[in-house]
């Protein structure tokens, strides 16, 4: 008696509803009074409309079909029908469940967040749909999509400088393509020098000092000579950083550029550094990253001939 009615596809990320729905009930010439009715609300007996709702309306009443049209449905539409007819011998009702479908859509996201290495983070991403979207965190690293936790929130305890980056959320529920954010996590960490070279260089020659050093944020470079900071375009040198790299030019090396300098690199979360020898042919040097080590072999060097002088 009652044909099926499809379920409906509510595409509420779009602000589309399902235009309209059409239950219809196959009657006959024994059927006396017909009735549509919503749970227990009547909705249509007959020709009379019993509901306020200016969406339900009469489709046909005929001696063959009895029908309504539901314009604009709504996910509160979901539920049973019931079509209820009176013939000569007794009442019959017929029933159909109509199921609203909801695309995933995220409706709440963390912002993008700037935390120092170590910290706690949580990130929220809240969705809706019909049947209840499964949602899903990925980190979108460098090294490609690792997966990261099957949950509304993403905790990461200690977070280090790793992981950084963009986080995705996926919001999936089969009914149609997901709904993807991201999220980007900043991790502020203090600088580290990551190469630091002895240089060798011929009188009259350029002679070039690098110094390259990560940090979040980026760090800013100073450079000295023992003691005496380095002032760019003095003296012949021209210092010059740009994003993790510092490099100290002498355009025309003399015998007092020879020695030790010291390259510091400094943020908000702290500061480190690395001497770096400039050397002339023939010089005695660490050509590793031993810097700091043939920086130390100079001052002990300077301690036993002060040791020598005093004895003398």
């Amino acid at each position: 008696m009652l044909q099926d009615v499809p379920s409906c596809l509510l595409d509420r990320l779009h602000g589309h509803n399902c235009p309209a729905l059409h239950p219809r009930c196959t009657v006959d010439d024994r059927v006396t009074r017909v009735a549509w009715l919503n749970r227990s609300t009547i909705l249509y007996a007959g020709n009379d409309k019993w509901s306020i709702d200016n969406r339900v309306v009469i489709l046909s009443n005929t001696k063959t079909q009895y029908s309504i049209k539901i314009h604009n449905v709504d996910i509160y539409d979901e539920g049973p029908y019931t079509c209820s007819v009176q013939t000569d011998n007794h009442p019959k009702t017929s029933r159909v469940h109509l199921i609203v479908q909801v695309p995933p859509q995220i409706v709440n996201i963390s912002s993008d967040i700037t935390v120092n290495e170590g910290s706690s983070v949580t990130l929220m991403c809240l969705a809706f749909g019909r049947p209840e979207p499964t949602v899903t965190w990925r980190h979108l690293s460098g090294k490609g999509q690792g997966f990261a936790s099957e949950d509304e929130y993403l905790e990461i305890t200690g977070i280090t400088r790793e992981q950084s980056g963009e986080y995705e959320c996926s919001a999936v529920n089969d009914v149609a393509v997901p709904d993807v954010r991201k999220v980007k996590v900043t991790v502020n960490y203090p600088p580290y020098i990551s190469n630091a070279k002895n240089t060798g260089a011929s009188v009259g020659q350029k002679g070039i000092l690098q110094c390259e050093a990560s940090a979040v944020p980026v760090a800013e470079f100073q450079w000295f000579k023992e003691d005496t900071r380095l002032a760019n375009g003095l003296e012949g040198v021209r210092i010059e950083s740009k994003g993790r790299l510092s490099t100290l030019t002498f355009f025309n090396v003399s015998e007092k550029d020879y020695g030790n300098y010291t390259c510091v690199a400094t943020n908000k979360l702290g500061n480190t550094n690395a001497s770096i020898i400039l050397y002339g042919p023939g010089a005695v040097h660490d050509g590793g990253n031993g810097a700091s080590r043939a920086a130390a072999g100079l001052c002990l060097w300077a301690a036993l001939l002060a040791r020598l002088l005093l004895d003398f």
